[in-house]
């Protein structure tokens, strides 16, 4: 006898299946989604630097330290070029010599976004653009030009249909906002109101960030005998060396905690509280002249290290310990050219040929500048060098560099795999290391670079490894290992397969009941 519900209960089977594989799509896609939203360390890239790496160097060196997010003061097309295909997320920007032009046409500002945006995108991954730097305080002629060059960018990308991708913000100096301790009192500068307002306006309408450049090393320089230097490194404090906000009794262990929180009520006071504050510039110098007496590498070391805990931690501040401020650092490179007492030449994290200026302590953040580069790095050949080129170095390495190149020779463990670049490497880092790390001895004319990423594959243990007899094996990109984005693919091709089974299905069912 045929029950009459089989065909019913194949259908209900099948939909509940459908269902399920539709809701773990739409769980991959929120699970990138938030990745996309979590709190994150990048860098700024200046270019102001002698002997500046190429943009493909700095690709490498920005993969080899696992940095995923970038700024970018202009839309260099060789750098962009070489960001494509990366997974870095990259924020270009406008120089403010620029925005004459892009505030009084919109036939500018649309051509700028097709030539530095649409010809990129998304093979480089540009999230945001960053409309001129520090305008209101760094040339306040243009202010008035501001918001209509954002507005006709902003149009150009809505155009473009790229306007839920890529957010467009103007970088501010802190001084804009006025009395900002204790943050609860601070306000805008009310003589800038009249670009400020319809900024905030804009920033809310399009779910886009205000971006800060806060710098508790300047608020220290200037309030010393205030401002604790421990407050302003980050270092942990007994409750009585906590600052605290009498308005609102929020206890303060950190300044850039109390700068951002004053950017947040500076707001409130506009009735502003949907704008997120992104920090676009922070970090500490590691020289300075004799006026400069706290730009050293311990106290840059401390600052830049401890920011990054901090973000990682994702603690928020007093005001809003829900929301952590993403922060690019200031800077990757030490930009030897830039005019001004001598902390504006060493802002950098490295050196102009990519040999570190200090070894971070991130234990224990993730994989940001490598896992833990307190003692541990690496010197291995640059991407895109020639053979002959590494051939050549290789041999002095081996020769006159006096490196031991005995694992590399054929039947040893690092032979394989027998090519230049990687016989090249090995023999990098045994010279580095003998040298001690010395600055100049990952060089080899250029080819060479530093790494905190342990280069060790296999049974193959690279000299600079703490872990000699252990097989070690190089951190995973993060953004590739936390990425969702294949699975969440994979899930649609689950789905269509279930949309034909179900299509099939049912027309059996129908061609069974009639």
């Amino acid at each position: 006898m045929e029950d009459s519900n089989l065909p019913f209960n194949l259908f209900l089977f099948l939909s509940l299946l459908l269902f399920s594989a539709v809701e773990a799509d739409l769980t991959w896609e929120l699970k990138k989604q938030n990745q996309d939203a979590a709190a994150f360390i990048g860098v700024n890239i200046g270019t102001d630097t002698s002997n500046l790496l190429s943009p493909t160097a700095i690709v490498s060196l920005l993969q080899l330290q696992q940095i995923s997010h970038v700024r970018l003061y202009d839309a260099d097309p060789d750098l962009l070029r070489a960001l494509a295909h990366t997974k870095i997320r990259v924020v270009v920007g406008i120089p403010n010599n620029q925005l004459l032009a892009l505030g009084s046409s919109n036939a500018t500002a649309a051509a700028w976004i097709g030539r530095n945006v649409v010809a990129f995108y998304p093979d480089t991954l540009i999230t945001a653009i960053a409309v001129g730097d520090e305008v209101l305080t760094s040339v306040p002629s243009v202010g008035p030009l501001l918001v209509p060059a954002i507005e006709f960018l902003y149009a150009a990308l809505v155009a473009a249909n790229l306007h839920t991708q890529i957010k467009i913000s103007t970088p501010h100096s802190a001084s804009i906002v006025l009395d900002p301790f204790p943050p609860s009192q601070a306000f805008f500068n009310q003589s800038l109101n009249s670009v400020i307002q319809p900024l905030i306006a804009f920033l809310s309408r399009t779910e886009s960030p205000l971006m800060m450049n806060l710098y508790p090393y300047y608020v220290f320089m200037q309030n010393r005998g205030v401002v604790p230097l421990d407050n302003s490194l980050f270092k942990p404090l007994t409750p009585a060396k906590e600052e605290v906000d009498p308005n609102t009794l929020l206890h303060y262990t950190n300044v850039l905690d109390a700068m951002i929180d004053a950017v947040y009520f500076s707001m409130k006071n506009l009735n502003v509280t949907d704008v997120a504050v992104l920090v676009t510039e922070s970090g500490w110098p590691s020289k300075g002249d004799s006026k400069e007496p706290y730009a050293t590498i311990d106290n840059a070391n401390t600052y830049n290290s401890n920011l990054i805990k901090h973000v990682i931690d994702r603690s928020g501040t007093p005001l809003h310990p829900e929301i952590t401020s993403s922060v690019f650092i200031y800077e990757l490179l030490n930009e030897d050219l830039r005019p001004g007492p001598v902390s504006e030449a060493n802002w950098g994290l490295f050196y102009g040929n990519s040999t570190p200026v200090y070894l971070l302590h991130v234990t224990g953040s993730g994989t940001f500048l490598a896992n833990d580069t307190t003692n541990r790095t690496f010197c291995v050949a640059m991407d895109g060098v020639d053979s002959r080129t590494l051939q050549a170095a290789l041999d002095w390495a081996c020769g006159p560099g006096l490196s031991n190149c005995s694992e590399i020779q054929p039947g040893e463990v690092c032979y394989q795999p027998n090519n230049v670049k990687s016989h090249a490497s090995y023999a990098f880092d045994s010279y580095y290391q003998k040298e001690g790390k010395a600055v100049g001895s990952c060089d080899f004319k250029g080819i060479a670079i530093v790494t905190t990423t342990d280069p060790s594959h296999g049974s193959c243990i690279f000299p600079g490894s703490k872990k000699v007899g252990n097989i070690t094996k190089p951190a995973s990109n993060a953004t590739e290992a936390s990425n969702g984005e294949g699975l969440r693919l994979r899930g649609r091709g689950g789905v269509a397969h279930l949309l034909i089974i179900l299509v099939i299905l049912i027309s059996t069912c129908i061609s069974w009941t009639s």
